[in-house]
Formats: structure tokens, sequence, C-alpha cells
């Protein structure tokens, strides 16, 4: 005979505490960096050209992407935990790309790639671990 089990009284769950912040980011912060970097970029476009025309276009729909994910989460979609992991490793992806290539203007110093790619890892890894291991994570999504 099963015995039903009761519920702990103190499972985390619902958007709140890393998850909002999370939601918080990926639809406020990151456009308003995606914003601010490709203000500063669109200034090179005669000198660099259509490769860094469709490298905005391509950030500018990996942000998009970000902030439907962001809105998932906080509506507590179905998929809003894959959708939100994909998000993050294609922008971790893009990241990445625009650091090791010669199309995204930067003012980098010579050496600091490596840095600017340690971070990116980590901060977009941290962020697809804590979607993984979360109970809260799964109590809001199951």
């Amino acid at each position: 005979m099963l015995v039903p089990t009761m519920p702990e009284i103190n499972q985390p769950e619902g958007v709140r505490g890393w998850l909002l912040l999370l939601c918080k980011m990926l639809t406020i912060w990151h456009p308003v960096f995606f914003g601010l970097t490709a203000a500063s970029a669109v200034g090179s476009l005669p000198v660099r050209g259509a490769s860094l025309g469709l490298l905005l276009l391509w950030r500018l729909a990996v942000t998009a992407f970000g902030i439907a994910a962001g809105i998932a989460l906080y509506s507590k979609s179905g998929a809003a935990v894959k959708i939100a992991a994909s998000s993050l490793a294609l922008s971790a992806a893009t990241d990445v790309f625009v650091y090791t290539t010669p199309y995204f203007p930067s003012n980098r110093m010579p050496g600091d790639t490596p840095i600017y790619i340690a971070a990116t890892l980590a901060y977009y890894g941290s962020w697809i671990l804590y979607l993984q291991r979360s109970k809260r994570v799964v109590n809001t999504y199951g």
C-alpha cells in the first residue's frame, strides 16, 4: 500500500530570488547592454561593412530570443527552462564569437580576450547550471 507523502512546507516555488534576477537580466539588462554596444558599433559600419551589420542583426536576434526566454520564465511557460537554457547558450556562443573575431569593434587590451571569454563562459554557464540544479526552478516548472 502506497502512503501519500506530505509535501515539504518550505519548498521554494515561484518566480522570486535568483530566478527573478535571471528574468530581469534577460528582459532588461541584456537588451540595455546590446543597445549600448550596438550604439557604439554603428559608427564603425562604414569601415567594417556588411560583416558588422550582419553581426549586429544576429546579436539583435539573440537578444530578442533572450527577451522571449525571460518572458517565458516569468509567465511560467512549460518549455521556459529549455528556452532560457538555449538562449543563454546561444548568447555565450555569440559573445565568444565576437571576442575571437575581428568583425566587432573592441577596446580590449591585447591579451585580455581570454579573460573576457572565461568571464563570459562563467556567467552564462552559472545561469545554465542554476536552471538545471535549482529546487525553485524544479518546483516552479515541474
